[in-house]
């Protein structure tokens, strides 16, 4: 019984995770959606482009990575619906998500959380010579944060579900106990971000656009990231740092709360008690890995 994933087409995660399943499923795939008795929408905001008549006759599988209701305004709505029509069961990525998406659907949902590729990111014992490599000052508290915070549309405002001004917030207090703060940004759309660092004279390094190998890399060399959002669907940025031992914290969003520990999880915008449990985060990343990770969705797709 083949399975067909669609695509983003946009050189982001989810074609990553469409490639990467096509790669180590145990199950019969096809790249073709007329040849296929299962459809994954694994990217449902391209759908829309899918045979419909396919569809209907398809199982069909939809990932909903995770709901923001501060944007699920009508247009959003009318096109929940309408791919709802088509969908015989959902899939989403963390009991957070799935919460959400009870509220809109009656149809079964399935919570099964992406793997992570433990060949791309690992632990680099040597920091000082990754320090060196990337020409970074030295004695520096390094703090991470790789997702884009900028909205697409003007590249001023902020993209508020991702938190870019409470993160901004935290820098400022975090900089009252360690004077040596240093943020490293990578990935595009920082526009915000950055203004606001300038603002506030906090020093910082940006890499707009890194490859995969530099992407580990960063990781292995910062001493703290921190996901300020206030909605997500993963991030996988979460199970990146607790695959790689990278000191991570994080509002209880998306997967959170099932990968760190309870004293990882920032309560109440209070960043300084917030503490980093490298190995709780690292155990439960390594039941996400490749080829665990992936038998998971093969199971889903079996039944």
């Amino acid at each position: 019984m083949s399975i067909y994933v669609n695509k983003a087409n946009e050189n982001w995660i989810v074609d990553k995770f469409r490639n990467e399943f096509y790669q180590n499923t145990t199950l019969s795939t096809t790249k073709f959606h007329r040849n296929s008795k299962q459809t994954w929408i694994i990217a449902p905001w391209t759908w829309s482009k899918l045979n419909k008549n396919l569809l209907r006759k398809q199982f069909t599988v939809c990932t909903v990575h995770h709901i923001d209701f501060e944007k699920f305004d009508s247009v959003t709505e009318k096109n929940f619906y309408e791919l709802d029509k088509f969908v015989d069961l959902y899939h989403t990525i963390s009991e957070n998500s799935f919460k959400d998406l009870t509220k809109l659907t009656n149809k079964k949902i399935e919570v099964i959380p992406f793997w992570v590729n433990q060949k791309n990111f690992f632990k680099i014992e040597n920091k000082d010579l990754l320090i060196n490599k990337y020409n970074l000052p030295k004695n520096k508290f390094f703090i991470g944060s790789f997702q884009r915070d900028t909205e697409g549309h003007d590249l001023i405002s902020p993209k508020l579900s991702k938190g870019p001004d409470i993160l901004i917030e935290y820098l400022v207090q975090l900089r009252k106990n360690k004077s040596n703060l240093h943020v490293i940004l990578s990935g595009k759309r920082r526009q915000y971000i950055i203004s606001k660092l300038k603002e506030n004279n906090i020093p910082f390094t940006y890499f707009e656009m890194v490859n995969q190998k530099s992407l580990n890399e960063l990781y292995n060399l910062i001493d703290l990231y921190i996901v300020s959002s206030r909605v997500e669907g993963g991030p996988q940025s979460i199970l990146e740092c607790a695959i790689t031992k990278t000191p991570v914290i994080s509002h209880s969003v998306g997967i959170a709360p099932e990968i760190l520990s309870i004293e990882s999880l920032i309560n109440d915008n209070k960043i300084l008690k917030a503490k980093p449990n490298l190995e709780f985060a690292y155990n439960n990343a390594l039941e996400l890995t490749i080829p665990q990770g992936i038998n998971r969705f093969d199971k889903l797709f079996n039944k």
